[in-house]
């Protein structure tokens, strides 16, 4: 009787540790899938990282693409890009980081355009393997704008006056309080021509066309995603899952891949948002002087 007691009773401990196992495995399991790590399970998988509205800072972007490269079981990145570009530095951080994944990692990079890729959105693009678009998607905008706003007339009007000490002619360009000389000029549009140029160098290195074609239509103009295919900036006309279909084919997958992608945050609370509106409109980077874009208005 005690021994069939004993069997019983072992049953039950064991029971309650399977249990206790199983439970605390879906715990493990739904924790990493709700961080914004992107976990998506054991196997083989397609990473899709977002570039999303104005690129006015690369960090997060390019920690997404570095750290799916060095994921051993993410064989492909998928880059959707849904943006007018931006500052013109952390258009060039991201692209050089995709053609990095490319050269050193050696894993496929395949873009899919949304609704708008163009100027800093397209610098990117060029750099992947393939780039799908959309028919109806705005794309190209190849070129530079600089932009700052002006207040002394203003100022004047209401008595207030800057007094700026500098160590040379040029060194307040771009102020707002002062009326820019044709030094200031001339400086501003060299800077904007060296950037012009690096522009329309790297979409004909990477797009394997001539730099006398890419300058005829470098002067800012946008293009629909059809007449992008016919200057052989795209490859070709599809969406998201084209896109994602044709990565997982040149990967390898004999099957649907799984999808690895950070999850967004549904819980955004209002100091979340407050410290999003102070980081695109307060930061450093984006307001402190005039910044070379590679961005369509």
């Amino acid at each position: 009787m005690a021994k069939k007691r004993n069997i019983i009773l072992g049953f039950v401990i064991g029971g309650f540790a399977f249990l206790f196992l199983l439970f605390f495995t879906i715990g493990i399991i739904g924790m990493l899938s709700s961080r914004d790590n992107g976990w998506a399970g054991f196997g083989d998988k397609i990473a899709i990282v977002e570039v999303k509205g104005q690129i006015l800072d690369s960090r997060d972007i390019v920690d997404q693409i570095r750290k799916y490269a060095a994921n051993g079981s993410v064989k492909g990145i998928l880059l959707r890009i849904n943006s007018p570009g931006g500052i013109v530095g952390p258009s060039q951080e991201i692209h050089d980081e995709v053609i990095r994944v490319r050269r050193e990692w050696e894993k496929p990079v395949v873009v899919s355009m949304g609704a708008l890729a163009a100027s800093g959105g397209y610098y990117i693009a060029s750099a992947g393997d393939f780039i799908f678009a959309n028919p109806g998607t705005l794309t190209g905008s190849i070129g530079v704008i600089l932009q700052y706003p002006i207040v002394k007339e203003l100022l004047d009007k209401i008595g207030v006056q800057f007094q700026t000490i500098k160590s040379g002619g040029v060194k307040d360009v771009g102020s707002p309080y002062k009326l820019p000389s044709e030094e200031d000029s001339i400086m501003l549009q060299r800077a904007i021509d060296d950037s012009h140029d690096q522009f329309v160098d790297i979409v004909a290195q990477n797009r394997g066309l001539q730099r006398e074609d890419i300058l005829k239509i470098a002067d800012g103009s946008i293009f629909t995603g059809r007449q992008a295919l016919e200057m052989r900036l795209v490859d070709s006309l599809g969406g998201l899952e084209d896109a994602f279909a044709y990565l997982a084919q040149i990967s390898g997958f004999k099957k649907e891949p799984k999808r690895l992608e950070p999850k967004e945050r549904k819980d955004r609370s209002l100091f979340d948002l407050l410290g999003s509106l102070a980081e695109e409109y307060l930061d450093p980077a984006s307001s402190n002087g005039p910044q070379l874009m590679y961005l369509y208005r």
